[in-house]
């Protein structure tokens, strides 16, 4: 695994997502109290951003069209998505805290077309 720097921990608020750009692939970033997990910041239903959506639990909400996606597996959670999303290995490291990510998706590519 490659894990590049994504961000300083303190620089992710807690239960909301943010875009960053990480190996050239953009993701939704979110930290909730479970951990720090990153999907594609691309709904598999609607192609917008999810980084855009409201966060509750475990769960990233879409904002268009309200299909939620679980943080942990980019599974969606509710219609009308049916498709996951790509997940990404996150690490956190050091002191003060850096979020890494590895902008290989965990999610194979045939999984999620």
């Amino acid at each position: 695994m490659t894990y590049l720097v994504a961000s300083s921990l303190d620089e992710l608020p807690v239960d909301a997502a943010t875009r960053i750009v990480v190996g050239g692939i953009a993701m939704a970033v979110v930290r909730t109290d479970e951990g720090v997990f990153a999907l594609a910041d691309r709904c598999s239903h609607a192609d917008v951003s999810l980084a855009e959506g409201e966060v509750e639990g475990c769960a990233l909400e879409c904002w268009l069209h309200g299909s939620a996606f679980d943080l942990r597996t980019g599974q969606p959670l509710s219609p009308p998505a049916t498709l996951p999303v790509a997940t990404y290995p996150v690490r956190i490291v050091g002191e003060p805290a850096v979020v890494e990510i590895d902008p290989t998706p965990s999610i194979a590519a045939e999984d999620i077309s």
